[in-house]
């Protein structure tokens, strides 16, 4: 069986161009705008916001980033957010994560205003994409994942979908959009505590692996022509590597492949989606504001 290698770089430009498109033919009195919010110098912190403020650039949306020193206090925070929020010309505000402690995310991510929160983990916009209201922001990593099944033709309806890790920026949200009425998976969650995971896991269809542990998932684990999707971003040491590590996923790619009808490399997957997803967030926000 001859595997299909999604290629998330391709999807996610084509993504660029559609936002590019659209924006080239809008008469509107300014750019799209999105303040990037980062707090300390965490190494995949600074590499994740630099290239969402650079796609973002290359798609003509304006990135304004707001850098916080590590130490800044929940009330300093607050502050810059409740700023962003009140500013008109800034149609979108991202926090990064993970915030340092002892920041609170949760409280955090409430913060940003509904109508702004293009990452889509406040409990308003969790809320509306539980409803399955057309109006919520839905996060960002998700919907990628949606958006890769939809372009490379992964039929969802009826077909057992099952998610490994239950996080509030994949797992949760993930289950939400599988369900959804059109997309009408059944789904399944598994996590640290759930029994007979290799059972579970070798009946999905769709096998989404969001554990953040590097070779987690193991061929014994998968179904034969099972579409398997790899959110994970792990750096392992790596000889051969000037940086001296490597970047792989949760499944253990080389075992797993062949068994697969279709599957996400690391990098090169679900990453660059993300980021496109984003950036089609961030275009919505705006055409809501300058409507």
């Amino acid at each position: 069986m001859a595997v299909e290698i999604i290629d998330g770089n391709a999807v996610a430009k084509s993504v660029h161009e559609e936002i590019k498109s659209e924006l080239a033919k809008m008469s509107a009195p300014r750019r799209p705008c999105v303040a990037l919010v980062r707090v300390g110098e965490d190494p995949a912190s600074v590499s994740y916001v630099r290239k969402k403020s650079r796609v973002a650039e290359e798609i003509g949306i304006e990135s304004r980033l707001n850098i916080l020193p590590e130490g800044t206090s929940q009330e300093e925070l607050d502050a810059l957010i409740d700023k962003l929020n009140a500013d008109d010309s800034v149609d979108a505000i991202l926090v990064q994560a993970p915030l340092p402690k002892p920041l609170d995310e949760r409280h955090t991510f409430n913060r940003v205003r509904a109508d702004k929160d293009v990452d889509g983990f406040s409990s308003a916009n969790l809320g509306l994409l539980c409803q399955e209201n057309p109006g919520a922001f839905v996060a960002c990593t998700p919907a990628g994942i949606l958006e890769l099944l939809k372009r490379s033709k992964v039929e969802t309806r009826g077909k057992r979908a099952v998610i490994l890790g239950r996080s509030i920026i994949v797992g949760k949200p993930l289950a939400l959009l599988l369900m959804k009425k059109g997309v009408d998976a059944s789904v399944a969650v598994c996590h640290s505590k759930s029994e007979n995971l290799k059972e579970i896991c070798s009946s999905a269809d769709i096998l989404i692996a969001a554990v953040g542990k590097p070779g987690v998932v193991l061929a014994d684990m998968v179904k034969d022509g099972a579409c398997v999707i790899d959110v994970g971003i792990n750096r392992v040491p790596s000889a051969e590597k000037k940086s001296g590590y490597k970047l792989v996923g949760d499944v253990d790619f080389d075992s797993v492949a062949p068994k697969c009808s279709k599957i996400t490399p690391v990098p090169g997957g679900v990453g660059p989606m993300t980021v496109a997803m984003l950036m089609k967030n961030t275009f919505e926000a705006y055409k809501r504001h300058v409507r």
